[in-house]
């Protein structure tokens, strides 16, 4: 792993983006997205992905200043046409807006259509969590996931985060895919040249499959076969219907593309829908007793006994905040072939790169 700083790492992404055409303050939102994923330690949808936006932007199926349309709004909903935006950025706006109606009628919901990738879904519902609200955020993803007794993909990997904070630091943050992995997960397997294990993922005859490049150009190229719903061959029908509940609020709700319509391309990810909420503490009780509560819980699940042979008992979020307090101080870590990347995509745009810091573990 190579190291460099939070700030160095989203200046460079922003450098990037802003070079390719996405406007600067865009560009500096979508950098601190993705970098915040990879400070979380969750590298599936990080810096990783880099290369993908660009070559997406630069074929023009990623478009950088277009204002998104509105479709339809009361004062709690609002419904938008991304019309082929920055998934990032415009996500981050959109929650923007959530939050303000939230904050002016206690409620506040935005499904939007025609959006790229959008990073890690936990970052929205965050926004939210540090008004004093729930914070909830949902987006479809490119038919990748299997549903119950069938051997081809039909639904996305279509993320729910759902987050909340308690008193001082304390957060609940739970940000996970309806599928037993993502996609992401994959990748960053095939790229370190690892298998994948059982429960994980079915190749076109329907049967479990351990190599992940032939599973991601199955994927892609719609030949059968892909990644199982959440609970695996016994619970799988539990992320099945959580999958398609996504389906409806992101797509349905937005008029937009849902289900085996949803499709990548080598080029870019697909166009995907979303869907933001958030909801003021205090439409249920004073905001304060219900952080304290919630930081009562929290410190209840800390104090479990952990089960034999594990260290810790832990709860949605924890890990990924303790990560990122140590890139405060250590750096955000990248894998070599990612930061190679990084930096060879920005010296192709003539964007400066800073030096990487050594290891701070010594090795």
């Amino acid at each position: 792993m190579v190291y460099i700083s939070r700030r160095e790492a989203e200046k460079l992404c922003a450098g990037i983006f802003f070079q390719v055409g996405i406007p600067q303050k865009d560009a500096e939102d979508s950098a601190e997205i993705l970098v915040t994923a990879d400070a979380r330690g969750i590298r599936s949808h990080g810096l990783a992905r880099i290369r993908r936006y660009v070559d997406g932007i630069k074929a023009g199926f990623i478009k950088g200043g277009v204002e998104p349309r509105t479709l339809r709004e009361t004062p709690i909903s609002l419904v938008l046409d991304a019309q082929g935006g920055m998934g990032l950025s415009l996500s981050k706006h959109a929650m923007e807006r959530v939050i303000a109606k939230a904050r002016a009628q206690g409620c506040g919901v935005c499904s939007i259509r025609n959006s790229n990738h959008f990073g890690i879904a936990g970052f929205y519902a965050e926004m939210a969590a540090r008004q004093d609200m729930i914070g909830i955020a949902m987006t479809n993803t490119a038919a990748l996931g299997v549903p119950t007794f069938a051997r081809e993909a039909m639904f996305g990997t279509n993320p729910i985060a759902f987050a909340v904070s308690g008193l001082g630091t304390d957060l609940f943050s739970l940000d996970m895919a309806t599928t037993t992995v993502t996609r992401g997960t994959i990748e960053v397997a095939a790229r370190e040249g690892a298998s994948i294990p059982p429960g994980w993922a079915v190749g076109t005859d329907g049967r479990a499959t351990g190599n992940p490049v032939r599973l991601l150009e199955d994927m892609l190229y719609k030949r059968g076969g892909g990644l199982l719903p959440l609970g695996g061959e016994e619970g799988g029908h539990k992320g099945y219907g959580l999958a398609v509940m996504v389906d409806i609020l992101c797509a349905l709700a937005s008029g937009g593309v849902f289900g085996g319509d949803v499709r990548d391309s080598e080029l870019t990810s697909a166009r995907v829908c979303h869907f933001f909420m958030a909801l003021r503490l205090d439409l249920f009780r004073d905001p304060e007793d219900f952080k304290r509560d919630l930081s009562r819980m929290l410190g209840e699940l800390r104090s479990l006994k952990p089960a034999e042979g594990a260290e810790r008992v832990y709860y949605a979020g924890l890990l990924e905040q303790e990560a990122e307090a140590r890139c405060e101080k250590e750096g955000v870590p990248l894998s070599e072939e990612v930061w190679k990347t990084l930096a060879e995509t920005a010296r192709d745009l003539g964007v400066p790169v800073p030096g990487p810091r050594a290891n701070p573990f010594g090795r």
